[in-house]
């Protein structure tokens, strides 16, 4: 087994903080770009030239992810050792689209025949409804899904469904419209029910444990609504749960898909959270493209040479940023509309599993440990935080995305340009300026450039690309945490904001200043 060990305990750490700095000023050309990129999977590349790094400090970095056995702890993974230590769970989310580092049984089940084995029947489901074979109340043919859940059951489905859209429409793989209800303020779902035709709507509920107080609250929300338009809600529900929960095997769904604690939240699109909505509402077969994408994405992910493994690398060069320049954010930049909630996605998956002070062994750690994270789609970012990204006090390493066409048919020429290429060349245009910046006498113009920024970028994008995109981040966030010697697959922070709010709700007596908030807020 691999052993675990403090990121300022390896030797290429000192390496690292004693290298010299790098002007991208000085290096970044031609040569560069061709030179600094690696594979990343599903036709997508990886391109680092603008990051502030040379041949000393790549090599550290390969050095330290050697000396962490990064690659090593993703084999143990992959292959089942109890990685979750706070709740002593394996962590199998890899295992729902493939077998990386082969089969894991245990207790006599084989978890990728299970969780295949959902999507098969996800998939038939998927295919009655499309058929007309499954109806609801009313045999009026379900037209659009709605999915209820929170946080993992929601941002990752919800960015995904979004990424795929447009391109469906054209391609004709649209099934379904899908719709999503995930914030328990009732606005939220009113917005959602008064946009869809009762009669016409399958709604997934989405939790786990059957437990989620937000999503039971939004599911008597739906189930109210249907009721008062006449109609049954266990013909209109499905549930996505695990076997143990009391939404399993209920006679108040048409049919249950399962999921198990293996698989934490928002590493759970791979799995039925995500598969049920995205093979309804494109096909079965597109979801399967998905994970095939994603599948590719994690073997590469296998490689030992850090400088061919992009996730591997992404995540070295990441903690470079954050440990040795002191890097205190990150920004990801999708030049692609459809990835308009990717962003969100990533700022949980990234946020909520490596916003850790103790490492896994329950002791502090004396490093900074996750960045924050945020972003938008180009170019409207453009027109909102890049000021502070090119001339403010604090330099946030940048992650570009970009495609080399559109998902859409139609493109449109505006002074001699299409909309297509005005995108990208604004995409290549901020990489050089934020690297080079510009001197001017003028101190209210110029820019200091060195600000370093990273690329991924494909011909365009499709339910393969998407499904290696996904599995390149939730790789790159757990390669994080191999270095930072976290628990990445454990949320505990997530819960004293929970039990104290049940506090609230039950009328039981609290702290001065909780009962104080709580009749600020209208809560009591």
């Amino acid at each position: 087994m691999p052993s675990y060990t403090n990121l300022d305990a390896l030797p290429s750490f000192a390496r690292l903080r004693s290298a010299r700095p790098v002007s991208l000023r000085a290096v970044l050309d031609s040569d560069r770009v061709r030179r600094c990129r690696c594979a990343l999977g599903a036709g997508l590349e990886y391109i680092y030239a603008a990051m502030d790094v040379d041949d000393e400090i790549l090599s550290a970095l390969r050095g330290l992810a050697d000396e962490a056995e990064c690659v090593e702890k993703f084999r143990a993974l992959a292959s089942g050792a109890i990685m979750n230590t706070g709740e002593k769970r394996m962590v199998l989310h890899h295992i729902a689209r493939g077998e990386p580092a082969g089969q894991v049984v245990r207790e006599g089940r084989d978890f990728h025949a299970f969780y295949e084995g959902e999507r098969e029947r996800i998939a038939s489901f998927a295919r009655d409804v499309h058929s007309g074979r499954i109806a609801g109340h009313a045999d009026r043919k379900f037209s659009t899904v709605v999915q209820v859940g929170i946080g993992g059951s929601d941002l990752g489905p919800r960015a995904m469904y979004l990424a795929l859209e447009n391109q469906a429409k054209r391609t004709g793989r649209a099934r379904m419209d899908a719709k999503f209800i995930s914030n328990v303020d009732p606005d939220d779902a009113n917005a959602v029910l008064d946009s869809v035709e009762a009669e016409s709507t399958l709604f997934i509920l989405v939790s786990k444990s059957g437990t989620t107080q937000e999503t039971l609250a939004n599911e008597a929300f739906v189930k109210a609504r249907l009721r008062k338009a006449g109609l049954d809600p266990a013909r209109h529900m499905i549930a996505v749960t695990s076997e143990t929960s009391p939404l399993a095997k209920n006679p108040g769904y048409l049919a249950s898909f399962y999921i198990d604690d293996y698989i934490g939240g928002r590493y759970s699109t791979s799995s039925a959270v995500g598969g049920a909505v995205l093979s309804l509402a494109f096909g079965p077969e597109t979801f399967a493209e998905f994970l095939d994408g994603a599948r590719e994405t994690d073997l590469r992910a296998l490689e030992r040479d850090a400088t061919r493994n992009a996730a591997l690398l992404d995540a070295l060069l990441g903690v470079f940023e954050r440990n040795v320049r002191g890097r205190p954010a990150s920004a990801v930049l999708p030049y692609e509309q459809a990835l308009s909630r990717f962003p969100a996605h990533l700022q949980q998956l990234d946020m909520e599993s490596n916003g850790k002070s103790v490492n896994r062994s329950g002791e502090p750690v004396s490093y900074a440990t996750g960045p924050v994270i945020f972003g938008e789609p180009g170019t409207n970012g453009q027109h909102s935080f890049y000021q502070l990204l090119h001339q403010g006090t604090d330099v946030i390493p940048l992650q570009f995305i970009g495609f080399r066409s559109n998902q859409t048919a139609v493109d449109m020429e505006f002074e001699g340009a299409t909309s297509r290429r005005m995108l990208n060349a604004n995409l290549s245009a901020q990489i050089a300026a934020f690297a080079l910046g510009k001197d001017d006498p003028d101190p209210n113009r110029r820019f200091a450039g060195e600000r370093p920024s990273s690329l991924i970028v494909g011909d365009s994008l499709g339910p393969r690309e998407l499904g290696a995109l996904l599995a390149h981040y939730e790789n790159k966030v757990m390669f994080q945490g191999f270095l930072w010697n976290l628990n990445s697959f454990d949320q505990e922070g997530v819960q004293l904001g929970k039990v104290l709010a049940k506090n609230v709700l039950s009328g039981k007596p609290v702290d001065g200043a909780l009962e104080a908030f709580a009749r600020a807020a209208g809560a009591r």
